[in-house]
């Protein structure tokens, strides 16, 4: 009788990790998505654009793991050349410049988040904290990759300066980001198919 038992917890179990049509299809709309959002540009004191606001948007909407394919696969449309990010560019070149990292930084961004939906659950406050960290990740990730990069081409930069080049400025923005991100998928969770 146990081994029916585990055969059914694991067919259970295959059944929720399979994905279907419908979950391609969102984890296709929401990288382009992203694309879009990486399009946009607000002009500002510092320009800024969506594109984290599309990264947790997709993953407080899909879930973590749909959310992250979403960005892997945004990632890869990237890394294979298509113009998916800032100012319409693509391509490895672009994501292993100095501010490539940022880029890749979105990939943790997601896991973070993924994790935290994992561990900890799906309330709003748990999704705006997961959001938080998972920005100070991709801030993390995204400094210490434009460090090494840029000291390779212009000599040695401190923290404080790249923090002041690639991350103060962005801090408003970025939390207003996660505002609008949060308040979106509240709003918007009970509509996308699990």
């Amino acid at each position: 009788m146990q081994n029916t038992s585990n055969t059914t917890n694991a067919q259970g179990t295959m059944m929720r990790a399979k994905l279907g049509t419908k979950d391609y299809a969102l984890m296709a709309q929401a990288a382009a998505l992203m694309a879009v959002c990486s399009w946009i540009s607000i002009p500002a004191a510092v320009p800024f654009t969506m594109q984290t606001f599309a990264v947790f948007l997709t993953v407080g909407l899909l879930g973590g793991r749909r959310g992250t394919i979403a960005v892997a696969v945004y990632l890869l449309l990237g890394a294979v050349g298509l113009p998916v990010f800032s100012g319409f560019s693509g391509g490895l070149g672009y994501m292993m410049g100095p501010t490539g990292g940022y880029i890749i930084g979105f990939l943790f961004s997601a896991l973070v988040m993924w994790a935290a939906e994992k561990f900890i659950g799906k309330s709003t406050p748990v999704l705006v904290a997961s959001m938080v960290a998972g920005l100070l990740v991709c801030y993390a990730f995204g400094t210490a990759w434009f460090m090494v990069v840029y000291s390779k081409g212009n000599g040695a930069i401190g923290l404080g300066a790249a923090l002041s080049m690639c991350v103060i400025p962005y801090i408003i923005p970025d939390a207003l980001k996660i505002m609008l991100a949060a308040l979106l998928t509240r709003r918007l969770r009970k509509h996308v198919p699990n």
